[in-house]
């Protein structure tokens, strides 16, 4: 054995796969190809994301007593297959009745240790305390003399958590399995906090994160390396698996000084290693990081639940053609079809704009008018509404016939429907149930109005695709004569900080109202905003990409007297 104050360097492989939640035996041969792939390099440790092996979040799946099973297999299978590179892999540990969110530290074909999650995150999105019993102690482990602690996602985030008693036992590595899902910001913040860990405890900290879309959730990915002076010495992709590898010497492992019991995983891989190369990877900015989110999350959407080709309505407005760019980046313009579906009120200039983008993404482009099946409704309703004057209710039956044609599209060849509503209409309720809310996944459900244009900017600075008149023509849904969205809504330059506010950072109104808003308009606002929650229930799920989004994140009853303002 190595003597414990060596300063041989130790090759540390992060590895960041997209799992797929249940896919026991696609998660399982990517780790073990990913630790072939690490045995040829001779690193010493490789080091997998939080559940990798059921992939996250597994959620109800976790009640059944073969899903754990499953889940137990896939890690024998793994394991047999590891060789002498030791590896760090998330999985669902059991004893009796109990189940943990744990890591496995695996060498020479068999599961040499384990570590059960201390801290179980049980707010917003996540619902660990839900399923999960929280472990006990922090484990250490020794490779070749070096110690090293292991922990999972939250427990890094407690500054009295598992990495300072790890370190205090002397680990020089500290290993974090992370499944953190993204939002707009949250790199920054998680980068900050994996730094200031490393420069506490004066340990090499290594972060391996998932990618992947699940359900709403991205995972981003970008693990690192970040040294005890809290240098990151490699950094993963954003938004795309990767193999990160660096040589690292512990400046820690002196040994103990603190009475922990030290599982001997095994040693150092002897003999000369390859050369690696070290790849610096960019911080993205913050359009081409949500961009990258939305696409990686529609991608595997798509993709993971069995579609191949997806659909939308594309009015001639800047939220559809900032869906349909996305849904051309992320499956291939040859797998999108738009749909113009014109009315007695569409603009010429709806229709030529409509046909620009489709033809600019090189996307195929259908019309379907409205107009024959619009009068058939009216004549059929004619004796019911006689003597009422034309409203709402005619508005939202034009809405409901394009949502009747995209489903029955949908139904016909098997496309994914995909929605082109934005957050703040989602918000305000500016929506039609069975409308322009009927398909099977919102893309930029939590995309405020205003970032929609930067969003579409963005693409546009990529390659000119949405014409210059989508992004500065008035916003209209085009449902009644001179119609534009300021007739209902305020400016959206206005509402979207009000509904940011109120919806992501749980301001009250007049606490809103301080921030220079008319109290008036934000009580409207506001009102809106609950009153719209029985549509959203109904609405289909979409991708999350702010600190607070519709749905898990925000849990409000439909039916409540309650009001703040």
């Amino acid at each position: 054995m190595t003597p414990v104050n060596a300063r041989k360097a130790i090759r540390v492989a992060v590895v960041q796969i997209n799992c797929t939640v249940g896919d026991f035996d696609g998660n399982a041969a990517k780790m073990i190809s990913a630790l072939r792939k690490a045995e040829g390099l001779k690193a010493d440790i490789a080091v997998f994301p939080e559940l990798a092996v059921t992939g996250y979040p597994p959620e109800d799946l976790l009640l059944k007593t073969k899903f754990v099973d499953a889940n137990l297999d896939a890690l024998k299978k793994i394991a047999k297959a590891a060789g002498n590179t030791a590896a760090v892999i998330g999985f669902v540990d059991r004893r009796g009745k109990e189940i943990y969110n744990a890591a496995a530290v695996i060498a020479g074909g068999k599961v040499r240790g384990i570590y059960r999650k201390v801290f179980l995150p049980n707010y917003g999105v996540f619902d660990e305390k839900r399923y999960f019993k929280p472990g006990l102690s922090p484990a250490v482990f020794s490779l070749g003399g070096h110690i090293f602690g292991v922990n999972i996602c939250e427990d890094l985030w407690h500054k009295d958590g598992p990495a300072k008693a790890q370190a205090a036992a002397g680990a020089g590595i500290i290993i974090n399995c992370s499944a953190s899902p993204y939002y707009a910001g949250k790199t920054k913040e998680r980068e900050a906090l994996v730094k200031s860990r490393a420069r506490e405890t004066g340990a090499v900290l290594i972060y391996a994160n998932m990618v992947g879309g699940q359900d709403e959730l991205v995972f981003d990915g970008q693990g690192m390396i970040v040294d005890g002076a809290g240098k990151v010495i490699a950094r993963g992709g954003a938004f795309e698996e990767d193999f990160i590898v660096a040589d690292v010497i512990p400046e820690k492992s002196s040994g103990r000084r603190a009475k922990t019991a030290i599982t001997v995983v095994g040693d150092i891989r002897p003999g000369a290693k390859p050369k690696i190369g070290t790849i610096e990877t960019k911080a993205l900015d913050s359009a081409a990081e949500i961009y990258g989110a939305l696409t990686l999350g529609l991608r595997d959407y798509v993709h993971k639940n069995g579609f191949t080709k997806v659909a939308l309505g594309l009015s001639g407005g800047i939220d559809s053609a900032l869906v349909a760019s996305l849904a051309a980046d992320a499956i291939g313009n040859e797998n999108v079809t738009a749909v113009f579906m014109p009315s007695r009120y569409s603009s010429q200039v709806s229709r030529q704009d409509a046909a620009l983008v489709a033809k600019n993404l090189g996307i195929r482009f259908i019309e379907i008018s409205i107009e024959q099946m619009y009068k058939m409704y009216l004549l059929a309703l004619e004796k019911q509404f006689a003597g009422l004057k034309a409203g709402l209710t005619e508005e939202n039956i034009q809405a409901r016939i394009r949502g009747n044609i995209m489903m029955a599209l949908s139904n016909k060849f098997g496309w994914l429907v995909l929605t082109t509503g934005n957050k703040s209409e989602m918000s305000t309720g500016y929506a039609t149930l069975y409308g322009d809310m009927a398909g099977g996944f919102a893309v930029i459900k939590d995309v405020l109005k205003t970032l929609v244009y930067k969003l579409a900017r963005y693409r546009n600075s990529l390659s000119p695709v949405i014409p210059e008149r989508i992004l500065t023509k008035e916003p209209t849904a085009e449902l009644r004569p001179g119609q534009k969205d300021a007739d209902t809504l305020p400016p959206y330059a206005t509402l979207d900080p009000i509904l940011k506010a109120y919806i992501v950072q749980d301001k009250d109104l007049e606490n809103i109202a301080g921030l220079g808003f008319d109290k008036s308009t934000v009580s409207r606002v506001l009102n809106m905003v609950d009153r719209s929650e029985y549509k959203r229930r109904q609405s289909p799920p979409g991708i999350k990409i702010t600190p607070k989004a519709f749905g898990r994140d925000r849990r409000m009853p439909i039916t409540s007297k309650y009001r703040e303002y």
